[in-house]
């Protein structure tokens, strides 16, 4: 991944921020706010952003497939193209129900794929004016500065467990494993937060059930490069376009080991 490529994204980025998202910002009219399934909202925002970041994208690498959200709502055919050569995975606000009610957790995530594996990544926050990126094997920058991950922790580990996709039986089971052993908190009910909340070691574990390629990819690869851990279950990597369930985070390798051991899950 060269400089040049970096410095595109990054400006384009900024700029759909700029001229789309926070101009609707606690300014969306109930028109421009909908419902693609019950609890899972789109706005005039996502569309219109997702279209400027494609077009954009689409000049950085002209050959690479490109999988948005968006697009994926209106043809789920599309996600075939994640394992091509080289894709480039749009979310164009991750986090939209807190940015449809004027919550400041929101984000917008792009991820490169090539091949099935994540190669770059970048989450950013028009709120904080913060770019996270990372490269695979590489590292992980936060406006350009190197991040390292560690375990150093006081007291229990901080647990930010998302449970709403899961059945009733398996919520209760993973509660009641982390009861004793974590000091739960809310989730931001935004990957984009979630996973700089994990790098930076304010959160220390997360669970996740639904695991779509344009919420994961670039946080997962951002984790990882930073020293933390994302992965299956199993130990096995994430693959963008993997179909499954479950995800476990951690911001190091051995307190993922040590959750994998305590949830007991495979």
């Amino acid at each position: 991944m060269n400089d040049t490529i970096n410095s595109k994204v990054s400006a384009l980025l900024r700029r759909v921020s700029e001229q789309i998202i926070l101009p609707h910002y606690r300014r969306l009219k109930s028109s421009e706010v909908k419902e693609k399934s019950p609890g899972d909202l789109v706005t005039i925002a996502d569309k219109l952003s997702e279209d400027a970041l494609a077009l954009g994208l689409a000049e950085i690498i002209t050959d690479a497939k490109i999988v948005g959200e968006e697009a994926f709502a209106e043809n789920p055919e599309i996600l075939q193209h994640i394992s091509a050569q080289q894709c480039w995975i749009i979310d164009p606000i991750d986090g939209t129900g807190n940015y449809a009610r004027g919550d400041g957790a929101f984000g917008i995530i792009i991820a490169l794929a090539q091949n099935n594996q994540t190669i770059a990544g970048w989450m950013y926050d028009p709120i904080k004016n913060r770019l996270c990126h990372s490269y695979l094997g590489k590292g992980a920058f936060i406006d350009g500065t190197p991040l390292k991950a560690n375990d150093a922790i006081k007291g229990l580990p901080i647990a930010a467990l998302a449970t709403g996709y899961m059945g009733q039986q398996q919520r209760e089971d993973v509660l009641k494993r982390a009861d004793g052993n974590y000091k739960l908190v809310p989730i931001p009910m935004c990957a984009a937060e979630q996973y700089p909340l994990l790098a930076m070691g304010v959160h220390n574990i997360s669970i996740f059930e639904r695991t779509l390629p344009w919420d994961h990819a670039a946080g997962i690869l951002f984790l990882n490069e930073a020293g933390g851990k994302a992965a299956r279950w199993d130990g096995s990597a994430y693959r963008p376009a993997d179909k499954g369930a479950g995800l476990l985070g951690a911001s190091s390798p051995k307190l993922w080991e040590q959750a994998a051991k305590i949830f007991s899950y495979s």
